[in-house]
């Protein structure tokens, strides 16, 4: 056993160690926020013949020991479907956890550097867990309220730890929220909303539960495909990958808040509501077995939080008010059923015009995350030759 150092992550006992990393640093009230994830799923995403995203990436894991005790964790990776689409030598980071200890901070940001310099990356980014559609970034604002479902939580000293390392701040990502009480469904809203599914040409309906679940999945991806790939860091999806996701969400979905946009049949915009797992998950401490399982299907119905997760219109139908359709029709079936409040993330900083249909919904930014990055290329090579 290394007792200090890199550790590269290669048995099962190294993997079970890197597990359950998160849960000694935070745990035991230690961060009161942070909501301890399902293990048996961190086995199944972190194991690389399952999950579907190392069929076109590749990625490494390390842990950092100091006297036989493990204080960090990290993981790089090579998207090779982000390459290719951007045209730019981008690995990432992702799964970066670490007590307050700019040594192992460091060490860990070395490993993963020199991984992706060794496959020609020229530039570190994130943190990814792994790809740009699962979570995503470090928070910076929002410490003092647990994370909605699949949402990222750290403690405040990890952006300056990031900082340490030489990782500045790239990209903003925002949370909003709005609670029944204050959210504006006005009375012009509705009657927009009224008219828009009068005209009789767009459809909007509940997602299918049965046996159309399947046909609806694909009905979402190609809509969600279409709707994000100008978007900035955007990979489309996989139909293996919209499946696993499907699988792991559907004990949990609500038809009544997740709704499909359709033109005579054809898909042109969807909006995706989840009530916040996470409140259940803190109850569970990371164990879906003996108990964790009822606690998960019984709590589910109790929760009185959602978080939107997602929404997409393909851009041939885009500036018809159908975003602002969407945003009411699940906040105003959420009320009815009983949610008291609903968070709407990630949105990115520049992305104006959702930002502001939020801001009109008197939505508040409650909470904030940063992505970081950092040059990999040696500073040597950057410097320009002197003109003659």
């Amino acid at each position: 056993m290394i007792e200090n150092g890199i550790v590269t992550v290669r048995s099962k006992s190294e993997l079970k160690e890197f597990i359950d990393l998160p849960f000694r640093l935070y745990g035991e009230n230690r961060f009161p926020c942070w909501v301890p994830p399902l293990k048996l799923e961190m086995r199944e995403r972190l194991d690389r013949r399952k999950n579907p995203f190392f069929e076109y990436s590749e990625g490494e894991y390390f842990l950092f020991r100091r006297n036989g005790r493990t204080l960090g964790r990290i993981t790089a990776g090579v998207n090779r479907r982000y390459i290719e689409k951007f045209q730019t030598p981008t690995g990432f980071f992702g799964f970066f956890d670490c007590e307050d200890d700019l040594e192992a901070a460091s060490a860990l940001f070395g490993a993963a550097e020199e991984w992706l310099r060794e496959r020609g990356m020229k530039e570190i980014l994130g943190p990814f867990n792994f790809s740009t559609n699962e979570e995503g970034g470090v928070l910076l604002k929002g410490f003092d309220r647990t994370p909605m479902v699949m949402m990222p939580y750290n403690p405040e000293y990890v952006p300056p730890l990031l900082e340490g390392c030489g990782l500045t701040k790239k990209k903003e990502l925002w949370a909003w929220y709005v609670q029944k009480d204050t959210v504006l469904l006005s009375d012009r809203l509705k009657s927009f909303v009224e008219r828009v599914e009068g005209r009789g040409d767009i459809t909007i309906r509940s997602i299918a539960m049965g046996r159309r679940f399947k046909d609806d999945l694909d009905k979402i991806r190609v809509v969600y495909n279409e709707a994000w790939k100008d978007n900035w860091g955007f990979v489309p999806f996989t139909d293996r990958e919209i499946d696993a996701l499907g699988k792991s969400l559907k004990p949990v979905l609500d038809p009544d808040l997740f709704y499909i946009a359709e033109e005579r049949g054809e898909p042109v915009a969807f909006i995706a509501g989840v009530r916040d797992v996470n409140k259940v998950f803190y109850k569970i401490k990371g164990r879906l077995f003996p108990f964790g399982l009822f606690r998960l299907l019984f709590g589910i119905s109790r929760v009185k939080e959602m978080r939107v997760a997602v929404m997409g219109v393909r851009p041939a139908y885009r500036r018809r008010g159908l975003d602002a359709v969407l945003y009411y029709k699940v906040i105003s079936s959420a009320i009815s059923k009983g949610i008291v409040a609903s968070e709407m993330s990630w949105i990115l900083d520049d992305n104006h015009g959702m930002n502001n249909i939020l801001h009109n919904l008197r939505a508040s930014r409650y909470k904030v995350y940063g992505l970081f990055g950092k040059s990999l290329i040696p500073e040597e090579e950057t410097l320009e030759t002197p003109s003659p």
